[in-house]
């Protein structure tokens, strides 16, 4: 996907990971991107891990400098902010598959912005280096599948009522209830809590919230929904509309409407 206007120009290459990470990794996105002018984005609570490997400029988050870095798990309102050149690849995580590829406890990494190598190792220096020196996106992706399958191939697995608890909550979009997960698991809620914490990053609960609140943002970024509110919050698991906007404006940290119109074009994010 390419764009050029006069303030800037933009390109988005995605792909899937080989098929071999499936759980672990959700897709890569290479991107190229040029602004003559400061460019803010508005990064809002989600259950995907991203893993930035910066090929060209830092970039600002919450007004500090990075380059490559993963960022945990957060329940408010991020922003990053760039003029210039960016370039480089995401790679979006699942909670449970950065557990494993990065081997700490996603709590030390929760509501953190933590460079590359702190949690991967010096190693991490030399992918970066490789993915600079290869000519194409593709050849990009194949030294990613290579180095991930590797890391992933060494790493412990995931206790298996985690799995199934963050499964559950997934798949019913935040709508399980924890006294449920615990129950079915066969833990008590506060063990499953602690546990789920420590592997994911927050507790059920919260992760539960973000589910609802990500399904709600997907629905206003396809477009659809934008004028009736509360379909949308019914659709999402909300108890009502004011319920949904309570939590809209805890995680976005302005109105659905507002949210609504700072989209940016072709899936580029939200204006800060």
């Amino acid at each position: 996907m390419r764009n050029e206007s006069a303030p800037g120009a933009w390109e988005m290459t995605p792909r899937a990971p080989d098929p071999r990470l499936a759980g672990a990794v959700l897709g890569y996105t290479g991107y190229a991107e040029r602004s003559a002018v400061p460019l803010r984005r508005m990064q809002v609570p989600t259950t995907v891990v991203p893993l930035i490997l910066s090929l060209g400029p830092p970039i600002v988050v919450d007004g500090v400098e990075h380059t490559s870095f993963v960022a945990g798990m957060h329940d408010a309102v991020a922003t990053t902010e760039y003029a210039g050149e960016q370039l480089g690849v995401q790679v979006n995580l699942t909670p449970l598959g950065a557990r494993r590829l990065i081997g700490l406890p996603m709590a030390e990494l929760a509501r953190q912005v933590v460079a590359v190598e702190d949690v991967l190792g010096p190693s991490v220096s030399r992918l970066v280096d490789r993915l600079r020196e290869a000519a194409t996106w593709e050849a990009r992706f194949a030294l990613l599948d290579h180095a991930l399958l590797e890391r992933l191939y060494r790493a412990a697995p995931v206790t298996g009522e985690i799995g199934h608890a963050w499964a559950r909550l997934e798949a019913s979009g935040g709508a399980v209830r924890v006294e449920t997960l615990a129950r079915e698991v066969g833990w008590s809620r506060r063990h499953l809590s602690a546990r789920f914490r420590a592997d994911v990053g927050l507790p059920p609960k919260a992760v539960a919230r973000i589910l609802r609140f990500e399904r709600a943002t997907a629905l206003l970024r396809c477009g659809d929904g934008r004028n009736d509110w509360a379909r949308v919050a019914a659709d999402c698991g909300y108890f009502d509309q004011s319920h949904f906007n309570r939590d809209f404006k805890a995680f976005a940290g302005v109105t659905p409407t507002r949210f609504a119109a700072d989209l940016l074009p072709d899936g580029l994010g939200v204006a800060g």
